[in-house]
């Protein structure tokens, strides 16, 4: 305590200085206009940078969750797509919720590691057969088309990557609903090319190039790519007709799964077609 009064004793004329120097700035911005709305917008604009710096990390932490919410959001509207839905009666005169059945669902995950230089390219999902997933179910992000469930284990997957040989996707090109076969030619990742293309058809780069609905892995609709070049195959009547692939692959981490409910019964029906008799 002796020592407390020695300190004051010591610098009783500054802090003095101190105090009264506070209160003489205290009324100089309490009642003084110009002064005092210059300190309030300083002290406000400090305070925004400290609180949209504080936003900033937080939204950093929180980026995984609001990827999953936004993951969990995108599946809600695309199950009110009508491509996700099969229709149950032939002929109807007024709109009714019932003649509509869910025919597509969707699964949400996270692809944990990645293949890109090989000929044939595999994605590894955190999704396995506990959240449903069976093997040939398509896989997709919101950017276009990823590829095809290859093997499935209680927690994990493979998925057979659209840069792959043989990967074999119906898609359509618009406006005109040109089909054809997506394949990759082992070369640029960015860059595929669909075959089985007639040379009759007239097509322009910079076409859109959708997912058909033949094979029934996929809905019909979802983004592949754009026409980058066409040119003829050596000796037949017919296009490769080369594409940009909507999604950049190096950089995908967020997919979804699609499971049709009426696989099995397609895949049941096509088996019953009769082979060629010679």
């Amino acid at each position: 305590m002796r020592n407390l009064f020695a300190f004051f004793r010591r610098f009783r004329v500054f802090l003095i200085f101190v105090i009264l120097q506070v209160i003489a700035l205290y009324s100089y911005f309490s009642y003084i206009a110009y002064p005092k709305s210059q300190f309030l917008t300083t002290t406000n604009s400090i305070s925004g940078s400290l609180l949209s710096a504080r936003n900033n990390v937080v939204k950093h932490f929180n980026l995984e969750a609001n990827n999953k919410a936004l993951q969990l959001e995108n599946i809600l509207l695309r199950r009110r797509l009508p491509e996700s839905f099969m229709k149950i009666e032939n002929e109807t005169f007024k709109i009714n919720d019932t003649i509509y059945e869910e025919q597509y669902d969707y699964i949400a995950g996270e692809i944990v590691n990645a293949t890109l230089t090989r000929k044939n390219n595999y994605f590894t999902i955190n999704l396995g057969s506990i959240q449903g997933i069976e093997t040939q179910m398509g896989v997709f992000s919101d950017n276009g088309i990823v590829g095809r469930v290859f093997y499935v284990s209680e927690h994990y997957a493979l998925v057979k990557s659209v840069l792959s040989e043989n990967i074999n996707i119906d898609v359509v090109i618009q406006p005109a609903g040109i089909k054809g076969i997506l394949k990759w030619d082992g070369n640029n990742p960015n860059v595929g090319y669909i075959s089985g293309i007639s040379n009759d058809y007239k097509i322009k780069n910079g076409s859109q190039v959708i997912t058909g609905s033949g094979s029934g892995v996929f809905p019909k609709g979802l983004p592949v790519g754009k026409v980058k070049k066409i040119e003829t195959v050596e000796g037949k009547p017919l296009w490769d007709v080369h594409i940009d692939f909507s999604e950049d692959y190096r950089k995908l981490q967020n997919i979804y799964v699609v499971k049709n409910r009426l696989q099995k019964e397609l895949e049941k029906i096509e088996f019953a077609i009769p082979s060629d008799e010679k």
